[in-house]
């Protein structure tokens, strides 16, 4: 555990409603991932185990003291791959519930572990607040986004990803649910974007989805940063598609 503190932008799923400018939640960020992606934005952290080690009920404790001086309404838990560790995850949540119970918890999350009976303990340890990331429709477009070389275990990350949107969207509606789709015209196409969208909008036409504009960052200095007019495109595309709440990351700001 590690990089405890306010948060203004906040995560996909926080409600868009909410991203103001000001700290939206106090979060922490797990160590490790299961995932491998080269354009990683957290990959101190994602790529390590060498945070602190905390026990469900201390990480409670310091995320509810600095949501006492914040006051957001939100605590928030990420990553690395927060959901690596299921024992501790649930039981964290329930240690914040146990500390104040009027509080949104919130997991962001790339869903590639999520089953239904692992997203009903969540949902039953208290979490109210969930982001997944979708990285792309087909298994050749994960590989490539998540870094992974093994086909049979990107397929069933993949599927787990939109079986874990498809079973809160039948099964949890009461859960506030946000989904993170990545951009870059090197790794994904606008087809699979509009691809995408219409799986989407088959499912639940009115999740929040944000669209998320990858850049140069750790190895894969090589991608060019998607220009405001072209996140402001492939909104536009996904809103064709017929879903009702998108949202573009651009470099001035969610649009």
């Amino acid at each position: 555990m590690s990089s405890f503190g306010p948060h203004t932008a906040g995560g996909v799923g926080t409600p868009f409603s909410e991203k103001t400018g000001a700290p939206v939640e106090v979060v922490c960020f797990t160590h490790g991932c299961n995932l491998r992606c080269p354009q990683c934005q957290n990959s101190q952290i994602a790529f390590t185990s060498l945070g602190n080690l905390l026990d469900p009920h201390e990480t409670a404790r310091i995320l509810m003291g600095l949501e006492s001086i914040y006051r957001t309404g939100t605590v928030t838990i990420s990553g690395g791959e927060c959901t690596l560790n299921r024992t501790w995850l649930s039981a964290t949540i329930r240690a914040i519930r146990e500390l104040k119970d009027d509080v949104n918890v919130h997991v962001d999350t790339n869903g590639t572990i999520l089953t239904p009976e692992y997203l009903d303990e969540l949902v039953d340890s208290g979490m109210n607040l969930i982001g997944i990331d979708l990285k792309g429709l087909m298994p050749e477009t994960f590989m490539e986004i998540s870094g992974l070389h093994d086909e049979k275990t990107a397929r069933v990350y993949l599927e787990n990803s939109w079986n874990a949107f498809s079973y809160l969207s039948e099964n949890h509606p009461d859960i506030f649910l946000g989904l993170g789709v990545p951009y870059s015209r090197s790794l994904i196409s606008m087809d699979e974007l509009s691809a995408m969208a219409s799986r989407i909008s088959s499912i639940n036409r009115d999740v929040q989805v944000t669209v998320l504009d990858y850049r140069p960052e750790f190895r894969r200095r090589d991608i060019e940063r998607p220009s405001e007019d072209e996140m402001m495109r492939v909104r536009d595309v996904m809103i064709d598609e017929g879903l009702r709440n998108v949202v573009a990351q651009t470099s001035s700001g969610f649009r």
